[in-house]
């Protein structure tokens, strides 16, 4: 019996996390590449635990630290809306489609996080 496997430096394999989708406001602070400070209102396209991925106008270098923070709506399952603030090192810039201004970012996040009543 053949059993087929990857390479031996694999692993074990991924965990599947869970990925939300849902299209809210955030606003995201960070340099650009020109080391200007910047900050933008923008939507989030989805959070993980690991990751968020968010379309930026100005340009950003792989390395670059970012902070996002916006709110969750009060759901089912969540008696009053929250607002949350996350912090990462951008891991992937993917080029603006034909006629759009802005690149999808792919922001590895650092775990640490801040969850608020209140607007930050």
């Amino acid at each position: 019996m053949n059993k087929i496997r990857g390479p031996a430096s694999a692993g074990p394999p991924a965990r599947r996390e869970r990925v939300f989708e849902f299209p809210v406001t955030a606003v995201v602070k960070g340099r650009d590449q020109r080391d200007r400070d910047f900050v933008e209102e923008t939507r989030l396209a989805s959070v993980s635990v690991r990751e968020a991925r968010l379309r930026l106008r100005p340009s950003v270098r792989v390395g670059s630290k970012l902070a996002v923070s916006f709110s969750v709506p009060a759901r089912a399952w969540l008696e009053r809306s929250i607002c949350l603030a996350l912090t990462g090192t951008v891991s992937r810039v993917e080029s603006a489609p034909v006629g759009s201004p802005d690149h999808l970012i792919i922001l590895r996040l650092d775990g640490r996080y801040r969850i608020s009543s209140k607007e930050f």
